[in-house]
Order: C-alpha cells, then structure tokens, then sequence
C-alpha cells in the first residue's frame, strides 16, 4: 500500500537518487507491484535511451514470433543436383557455438547451390549506429545468410599470425616485417583493423604486443557464397528470386536450434549481432521479408499499441542512439512477457543476479 510506497520512495533516494556517480545523469525508475496494482516512479514517463535494454523488447518479438525452433532457411530442389536456398537470417548457420548444422548438411549433397538475395530488404548496419565502429566486434555486420557469426578471429601462434574460421587477406608494413607467404611477423607490436569495404586487413604498428581481436567480416553475398564453395566444393550462386510474402508448399523448412538456445545467450552476454539477427528472423517470419523498420513499425501497431509510451524504437541490439523508451513502457513489455510466456521461461532466458552481465549484482536477488 502507501506505506510500500513510501518505503520504495525514501530507498530509491537513499541507494540510487543520491548516489554522486548519478548527480549529472538523467535517471528514470519505474517499479510496479502485480499483487497491489501499486506505482513508484521517478521519471517513469520520461523517455530515455535505452541501451542494451532493448534487447528485452527483441527478446518479446523473438519467443512470440519464432515458436519453438528457429527456421534455418526454406529450400526447394530445383532440378538434380540443384538446390534453391532461401535464407532466413539465422544467426547460428556455421556459428561455432552450434555444432547441429541441418541446413548445411543438406547443401552437401548437391553439385549447385542458388542462394536466394530477394528477401533482403535491409542493410548491413542499424539505423543510428556509429558506422566508425564498423570493425569493432560488438557491431558485426547483419546479413541474409550469416556465415560464423560474421566475424574473424586473429591470434598470434609463436610469431604466426592465425585466422579463424578461414585464411584472409592481410598486409603490413615493413616495420611489422609480416610475410604473407609464411604469415609471419618479425615484429609483434601491432594492431589490426579492416577496411571500410573490404576484407582486407591490415596490420598497423602499435606500443604493446598483439595477442587476440576479433573483427567483422564485410559479409556480402559474394563472401558467402566463395567460401560455401570452398567448404561444399559446389558451385553457389547468387539468385535474385524473392520468397514472396506467402511460402509455397513446394518449399520445405529447415529448423537449426531451438530457439532458446539463443534467447539465453542473446541475453546473458547481451549478444548485439544475435539480437539484430533475431529481429530479422522475425520480419522474415511475419512479413516474408527481412526488414528490421518494416517489423518495428508492425509490432508498435500491434502488440506495442497500448504501451503507456509510444517507444521510438530503432534497431534489435540498442546499439543506435535513435532509440527512445521510458521506464514505464519496459514494465508493461516484462508484464506481457510474464503473461504471455510464464516465469519459467523467463528465469530460463533472462540472467537474474550474478548472472551473465549482472555478475558481482544483486547477488541476494538472484534466487
């Protein structure tokens, strides 16, 4: 009652409100009690950036639309031996944390392979997203067909440089002395970094030695493709048939991984390129296409239609600053999720105290 209230109002600005770390920000909390029916706010109407927050609102979007299993791709056989694929935007196809790969054990048995661009209708960054972070690893590009995470990863073996998933171009300057033969380096104090629209990586010199960076790969379909061709040994194409927006019988579904195999660590690490990928699946679910503002724009006219606030919501990770939520409107989207999936679920997808990002908080909450 009011004096739950009250006692809310005095710890919020005793433990939170005070705090000198706060004294320049500005703070919304929104706190509702299911059983009373009963508000604490601060700012709870106001609207802010919401950061990785968002990630709450994709993971809505994802266990409403995504159903049990994540769909892989649809395919269709073409002729003998040829194979139409129709990618969904499913960020586990050759992720190197999902061993169960179905959709590319059934490319393996065919000699061409079509890979269907015409239901991309987005690009490879959100919008309001810093492009000059373009080969830092938390903003991985998004893509019709991800291919390991879209992302590579160097380490230096004694004074050979690795690669993985696979070999790529790289150059350095004399000073670095790097063979690209042999790939060695004569001198280990660099960095590395990508070029703009290419994949190619350069060495740069540096004041400490280099031991590990992961970096977006610039996946165009024309990557993709090259490298299913080296791993299939096939020939893969690039195919400008669009699915339309009704799958027809002919083509068959593929499903990878259950979907909360992806929910939890897409939570747990707040996972940016598996949030956006998310969203994208989801549009291709429901709209037949991969557009991230096209199902935004659908899910605020739907099941966002009667949040306190009208969110201005702009990408699946809160990577991009354009985003805007206030504290009251995140209530009503946990309250939906608690409805509408069960808190079983939730303790199953989302990291309670100590747990993931939250690891050394609310430590005697976590129960």
């Amino acid at each position: 009652g009011c004096g739950t209230t009250r006692n809310l109002q005095k710890a919020a600005q005793k433990n939170l409100l005070a705090a000198e770390a706060l004294q320049t920000a500005h703070v919304g909390i929104s706190i509702y009690e299911p059983a009373t029916g009963k508000w604490y706010n601060h700012q709870g109407d106001k609207y802010f950036v919401p950061a990785s927050n968002t990630k709450i609102v994709t993971a809505y979007a994802t266990m409403k639309y995504l159903g049990d299993s994540l769909v892989a791709g649809r395919f269709t056989e073409v002729e003998e031996g040829r194979l139409q694929v129709f990618p969904s935007g499913d960020p586990t196809f050759l992720h190197p944390e999902f061993r169960y790969q179905p959709l590319f054990q059934k490319m393996k048995g065919f000699k061409k392979i079509l890979l269907s661009t015409g239901g991309w209708r987005d690009q490879r960054w959100g919008s309001g997203w810093s492009w000059n972070d373009y080969d830092a690893a938390y903003m991985a590009e998004r893509s019709a067909l991800p291919v390991y995470g879209n992302v590579a990863t160097f380490s230096l073996a004694g004074n050979v440089l690795r690669s993985i998933p696979f070999t790529v171009p790289v150059a350095g300057d004399q000073i670095i002395g790097y063979d690209p033969f042999t790939r060695q380096v004569r001198n280990k104090a660099f960095s590395m970094e990508r070029g703009l629209d290419n994949d190619t990586f350069l060495l740069r010199q540096a004041t400490t030695n280099f031991s590990r960076a992961t970096i977006p790969l610039r996946t165009d379909i024309g990557l993709v493709s090259s490298l299913l061709e080296d791993t299939l040994k096939a020939d893969v194409v690039p195919s400008s048939i669009a699915p339309g927006y009704a799958y027809s019988p002919k083509k068959t579904v593929i499903y990878s991984q259950p979907t909360d195999s992806l929910l939890k660590p897409l939570m747990h690490r707040s996972d940016n390129f598996f949030a956006e990928q998310a969203l994208l699946m989801v549009s291709n679910e429901v709209l037949g296409y991969m557009s991230d503002a096209a199902i935004i724009d659908t899910i605020l006219k739907t099941d966002f239609r009667d949040l306190p606030q009208k969110p201005r919501w702009a990408d699946g990770s809160g990577l991009s600053r354009y985003n805007l939520f206030t504290p009251k409107s995140f209530v009503a989207i946990l309250g939906k999720i608690k409805a509408e999936f069960g808190m079983d679920r939730v303790r199953e997808i989302f990291p309670t105290g100590n747990e993931g990002t939250l690891t050394g908080y609310y430590k005697q909450d976590s129960s």
